[in-house]
């Protein structure tokens, strides 16, 4: 990770600098750009489509074409516009600003906390170079279809391990689902050897797991490791140590949202205000 360049606080400018106008002792250029600089505001901008959702688009466009133009029909085109405009939503691909440092887990997707709990994980994750033997704390975040469905690395390091299980499409909010349901496992183990287990898990009207990574690569904490097509869950298997960061009922974003944490005391309950 590259260092973040630090002035002086009194000598930082009324504005923005460029890079060109940086000291001699800060020309340095950083490996990847910088979310902001020193003076600058962030700003709002419209999240672009992920490459896997122009088919989709692009299909419902030639729908509205053909049902408005050529056989007229008014009604049926402007639903399958408000269809297209959906779409589009639903494979928005957001930048997000993910938080560095060590002993936390980001939230692998977008969506609600919906379950906390101890369970065994499943066998997928077991045996060598997998998780140690015995029940662990499971966090799963539900995605509606509303919800962004590109998924990222709960914490930096290699893939380990990828299995896909076909499986059933029930509701993915139902605890059952992560053992019926199609679904695809990780393992990432940290330059430490921790080692982060997390499932995407299909829901009832989702029907296709896709996956952007394989087994070797190096990834950094937040990076896209793959989406799921139309609502579905994730569930992250929490290492020995780490505690919940979150409540059931919190809303979670991939990214950006810290789901456990080393040491210190699990957040238990949570007030809606």
């Amino acid at each position: 990770m590259p260092a973040a360049l630090s002035l002086p606080p009194a000598s930082y400018p009324a504005k923005a600098l460029r890079m060109s106008e940086l000291p001699t002792e800060f020309e340095t250029v950083p490996e990847r750009p910088l979310p902001v600089v020193p003076g600058e505001s962030a700003r709002y901008k419209m999240p672009p489509m992920h490459p896997e959702g122009r088919k989709f688009a692009g299909i419902a466009g030639v729908a509205v074409l053909v049902t408005g133009f050529i056989f007229h029909l008014t009604t049926l085109a402007w639903l399958l516009v408000g269809l297209t405009v959906w779409i589009i939503a639903f494979f928005r691909d957001p930048v997000r600003v993910t938080v560095l440092g060590e002993g936390m887990l980001v939230s692998p997707a977008d969506g609600l906390v919906s379950l906390i709990t101890n369970a065994e994980p499943p066998r997928q994750l077991a045996g060598e170079g997998g998780l140690p033997p015995g029940p662990c704390m499971r966090i799963s975040v539900f995605m509606s279809v509303f919800d962004v469905h590109i998924n990222r690395t709960p914490i930096a390091g290699t893939v380990t391990r990828v299995v896909y299980v076909p499986g059933k499409f029930l509701n993915a909010d139902l605890d059952k689902a992560s053992d019926d349901n199609e679904r695809q496992y990780f393992i990432v183990e940290a330059a430490d050897g921790t080692r982060v287990a997390f499932t995407q898990i299909a829901g009832l009207v989702a029907r296709r797991i896709m996956r952007f990574v394989e087994v070797g690569a190096r990834l950094t904490v937040g990076e896209r490791i793959g989406l799921i097509r139309f609502g579905s869950r994730v569930d992250v298997w929490l290492p020995a140590g780490y505690v919940p960061a979150v409540v059931v009922g919190q809303r979670a974003t991939a990214g950006e949202t810290i789901l456990a944490r080393v040491g210190g005391s699990a957040m238990l309950v949570g007030t809606a205000q």
